[in-house]
């Protein structure tokens, strides 16, 4: 078994157990270089990440290795190296210029233009596997790419996360790079830096013609440019410049527009003038689907029956079926062992307990539903009429009930001691909201919620 097997198993492991924000911020570009004897060697791609993960992380990397080895480690070390000596792969306005169309092969464009703009080219529809729960953002990203700029733009892709957002962005980066070499995939924090670079150096005509210069700007995680407002200034003067061109703009949200806190209604305007598409958990066939493909591209086969025990009892997304299935392979790989429904039993009885026993509270509930709309819990729970904390405050209300069946008493008690029929006319005021009054952002946003319950963790 070699250090890159062991590793994926190890961060498909440690996936499963934290959030998909702390999971990307200190994992990302991280590889074992050595494994032997006891002794591990970790390679990180900067020194903050490297204290991160001795302080914070040490103890869960630790047991995620002697949990897939089987063997106790007595030292881990911690090295700043970036994989095969290559450069991080950053966007900046040094190190990015906006390719000119060459007569070259178009199989030379597409790896050129994923190396340069950071297209992974495994994202590609061949291997997008399609559900109940994304077959129409999958259709819209399909019409995009053989219609560029014309059909659906822009094209707003939002969902949970880990369901497959990223994967269907790239997708369409990786397809429209078979037609144009001006493709920039980016993310809303990147755009964001790269906003404060070009303010701080004077350099904002190097900024415009990075990103308006193009045929495709792909942006992933736009959500958090919500309240920043120079950020979404010079972005909607870039959205107009594009749209206005017939240039192709993909964006990928967590949420619907309308439901994205402190964005300006300009911003959401634009957002809503093409396609909007959601991207829902997969149903027990799709996962089942999902894990079938990953399994044969891993070459690691595995029965229907080891499929649908996994499909069962990983519920929250895709990315943590992956971790899942990479952790069944390595152990079966590392003792040469065929997998029976009993070993992936107990290769992933560790998750599954913990699934079990993790229950929701109300207190989860309230944090989650403040965090979504940015207001604190004391705001939530406290004595204000402000229209909006109300909202929110029906909602926590509403999604306690639903959740949890609690009763209405109880309600009031832990949105600090309030009367049960004050809870009771909160739950049915946003029941009326949707069933009768057909609030579809009210829907939406009730829905963007319920993922945050399944994908934090608490």
């Amino acid at each position: 078994m070699n250090n890159d097997q062991i590793w994926q198993a190890v961060l498909g492991e440690l996936e499963i157990n934290l959030s998909r924000v702390n999971f990307i911020t200190w994992f990302k570009d991280t590889f074992l270089s050595s494994f032997e004897n006891g002794r591990a060697i970790i390679c990180v791609p900067n020194a903050f990440v490297k204290k991160w993960l001795e302080e914070k992380y040490h103890r869960n990397i630790v047991s995620s290795l002697e949990n897939i080895t089987k063997q106790k480690l007595n030292e881990i070390i911690y090295k700043i190296e970036l994989r095969h000596g290559k450069q991080e792969n950053v966007i900046t306005l040094e190190n990015v210029a906006i390719p000119k169309s060459q007569d070259k092969p178009k199989e030379n464009i597409v790896s050129q233009n994923v190396d340069r703009f950071g297209l992974n080219p495994k994202y590609v529809f061949d291997n997008f596997v399609v559900g109940r729960g994304n077959e129409l953002a999958h259709a819209a990203c399909r019409a995009v790419v053989n219609n560029l700029g014309k059909a659906y733009n822009p094209l707003f892709i939002y969902g949970g996360v880990g369901l497959g957002k990223t994967h269907l962005l790239q997708a369409v980066g990786n397809e429209a790079a078979k037609k144009t070499d001006k493709i920039l995939y980016t993310t809303s924090e990147k755009f964001t830096n790269n906003y404060i670079q070009a303010v701080q150096t004077g350099k904002a005509k190097d900024f415009k013609n990075m990103y308006r210069n193009v045929d495709v700007l792909l942006v992933d995680d736009v959500q958090f440019m919500g309240g920043k407002d120079g950020t979404q200034e010079e972005f909607f003067h870039t959205f107009n410049e594009l749209q206005q061109s017939d240039k192709q703009i993909v964006m990928t949200s967590d949420r619907p527009p309308k439901s994205i806190p402190a964005i300006e209604k300009r911003l959401i305007s634009r957002f809503e003038s093409g396609m909007v598409a959601d991207v829902g958990k997969p149903d027990i066939e799709t996962k089942i689907a999902i894990l079938e493909q990953k399994s044969l591209e891993k070459n690691f086969p595995l029965d229907k029956d080891v499929l649908m025990y996994i499909a069962n009892n990983v519920q929250n997304n895709i990315r943590e079926l992956e971790g899942a299935l990479n952790k069944i392979i390595v152990i079966h790989q590392l003792n040469n062992s065929i997998p029976t429904l009993k070993s992936v039993k107990n290769a992933l009885s560790d998750y599954v307990s913990s699934l079990q026993v993790k229950s929701l509270t109300p207190k989860e509930i309230i944090e989650v539903v403040s965090r979504f709309y940015e207001i604190s819990v004391k705001d939530i729970i406290g004595n204000s009429r402000r229209k909006e904390l109300v909202g929110p405050r029906q909602v926590a209300i509403f999604l306690i009930r639903e959740e949890l069946n609690t009763s209405y008493p109880s309600i009031g008690q832990e949105m600090g001691g309030r009367d049960h029929t004050t809870a009771m006319h909160a739950y049915n005021k946003i029941l009326n909201e949707i069933k009768e009054n057909d609030n579809e952002k009210l829907r939406q946003e009730i829905e963007s919620i319920k993922q945050l319950f399944n994908n934090s963790a608490y």
